[in-house]
């Protein structure tokens, strides 16, 4: 079951990454306290991943902040090693909070995995913007097939 507005997050274990560690944290710990941007994306190192969604949310980071969000997150299902090379090729520099959910147990709690077995990538999680308060979700964007719409930097900021 899809996660809906009004229920809390998930508090599960994923890593938090920087440019220089990881570290295993629960869910609630980045995602349950004040305004949160939580976005989802198929993949690191994928093309619309690193060509538009991540680097909108580095780009409008300032913009976002300004409307009182505290934290603009990303997670996918990838490890953290990856997640940790992607954040370094994207120059996030602390923009944007990098979530690995290499096991894909966030992804699978809020109901929002993605077969992509059949173009090579397995499960992962399907395109989506959620914005939090205080660990309850007011707003959920589920891109409804391939590209980018409901869950851009710029859909975002119109929500804000």
């Amino acid at each position: 079951m899809t996660i809906s507005v009004g229920d809390k997050v998930p508090d599960v274990g994923i890593y938090l990454v920087t440019l220089d560690s990881m570290e295993a944290v629960k869910s609630s710990s980045v995602l349950g306290v004040g305004k949160v941007v939580l976005f989802a994306v198929p993949g690191a190192f994928t093309p619309t991943c690193s060509d538009f969604h991540l680097p909108g949310f580095v780009i409008r980071g300032d913009e976002i902040r300004d409307k009182g969000v505290d934290t603009i997150a990303c997670i996918s299902v990838n490890d953290g090693f990856v997640m940790q090379a992607w954040a370094k090729a994207q120059n996030v520099s602390g923009e944007v909070v990098i979530l690995a959910d290499g096991n894909g147990t966030f992804t699978k709690e809020v109901g929002l995995t993605l077969d992509g077995s059949g173009f090579g990538l397995g499960v992962r999680s399907q395109r989506y913007a959620m914005l939090i308060e205080n660990g309850v979700i007011t707003d959920l964007a589920v891109e409804p097939g391939p590209g980018l719409t409901v869950s851009s930097a710029e859909s975002v900021l119109a929500k804000l």
